[in-house]
């Protein structure tokens, strides 16, 4: 039946993930059950989303009422949710207007538009970005326009023009690329696809005080690394560096779609305005239930309290495997949002973890990415190790 349904998918889907061959199709807490009814431990939490984990009854229960009373309207109206919504998320996320996306990829597209929008009110020529090698902020074509991997570009080019890719950590490489027509510069705190990467509090912090002394805007891409997972609710809040516009997906609705770009004050007065941006679905009302609704669970029950008391442990099993296991060479991350450099190949890997029962997710330079859901206990990450172990002899 598993194959079936399979080879259902295989000959109706456009083939362009690396699907692995099992059909989900339940989950709680940190499980998730294929329709075999086989256990697997998830620690990739699609990709950084179900932040709270499966069957969750609070949130359920928000988004059936919600459905039961309006699940869209145009954007010419205004709805409770999406007010209710906005006004958590600036609060949580230290920023003061926002705009409801779908994903985070067209979060990406409403930041770059933001940026030149804000460089065109104020006459000063400017269109340029400076993004970071690395670099990962989704597949649509802005966003791939700024993703510093010549794999995913090459294919669709020409691109959007007027980017330049410095040196992540790398200061004085972002200043060299730097001109009067640089408008902004986009970077994630810590790098997700690109290898789990983190930023220097010097970069940051050098940054900031190269945008502020240029008037360069600084954007912060936290689509994978916000909501919690570094142990604050947003990662910019750790470095204390606060950027100019922040991108945010994934976890801020735990699956159900939905991104978000926001900005300061003072770029709201030049940016964007009546009729330069849109979304016939962003800020929907079931959307803006759900955002509401995590930000709600996240404070009662301190998540990210949570988040910076178990993750040392993640940290302490994790160095514990790099000095055990020939294979494995070094630990990179921070908070939930971590990764393992291993020599073995990925896919042989990834075969045997599906058989052990375990999720996880690859990502550049030969590195295991670990994303679980926040509610992750120490127990879970104590089977985590074992089936991991087991996996990588």
């Amino acid at each position: 039946m598993v194959n079936e349904k399979i080879q259902a998918a295989e000959e109706n889907l456009i083939h362009v993930y690396n699907r692995f061959p099992i059909v989900l199709d339940h989950g709680e807490g940190m499980y998730v059950y294929d329709t075999e009814g086989k256990e697997y431990l998830d620690f990739a939490a699609g990709f950084a989303v179900t932040g709270l984990g499966y069957g969750n009854k609070e949130f359920e229960e928000a988004l059936k009422e919600q459905i039961g009373k309006l699940y869209h309207t145009s954007n010419l109206y205004y709805h409770e949710s999406c007010g209710e919504a906005a006004r958590e998320l600036n609060r949580v996320c230290g920023m003061d207007r926002v705009f409801f996306t779908n994903s985070g990829s067209e979060a990406i597209e409403g930041a770059l538009k933001a940026a030149r929008r804000y460089a065109y009110t104020k006459g000063t020529g400017r269109y340029e970005f400076i993004a970071m090698e690395n670099s990962f902020h989704g597949r649509s074509f802005g966003a791939v326009s700024v993703t510093g991997h010549d794999s995913y570009r090459e294919p669709f080019e020409p691109l959007v023009p007027g980017v330049k890719f410095a040196k992540f950590n790398d200061l004085d490489s972002v200043k060299a690329l730097a001109g009067d027509k640089t408008c902004a510069i986009i970077l994630e705190p810590l790098q997700g696809e690109g290898g789990i990467n983190l930023a220097t509090q010097e970069f940051m912090e050098g940054i900031r005080s190269f945008c502020d002394e240029n008037d360069i805007l600084m954007i912060c891409d936290e689509v994978q690394c916000g909501m919690g997972r570094t142990g604050n609710m947003f990662a910019w809040q750790g470095f204390r560096v606060k950027p100019d516009i922040l991108t945010m997906a994934k976890a801020i609705g735990n699956g159900i779609p939905v991104g978000a770009f926001a900005m300061t004050e003072k770029v709201t007065q030049y940016s964007l305005k009546p009729g330069d941006h849109g979304a016939t679905y962003g800020g929907n009302p079931l959307a803006c239930t759900a955002v509401k609704t995590v930000i709600g669970i996240f404070e009662r029950e301190r998540i990210v309290d949570h988040v910076s008391k178990i993750a040392p442990y993640l940290t302490k099993r994790l160095d514990e495997l790099v000095r055990e296991l020939d294979c494995v060479t070094e630990r990179k991350g921070k908070g939930l949002m971590q990764g393992i450099v291993v020599t073995k190949p990925l896919a042989e890997v990834n075969k045997k973890t599906i058989e052990e029962g375990l999720l996880v997710i690859q990502a550049q330079g030969n590195v295991i990415r670990f994303l679980p859901p926040l509610i992750v206990e120490e127990k879970h990450i104590d089977e985590m190790i074992e089936k991991l172990k087991r996996a990588l002899q």
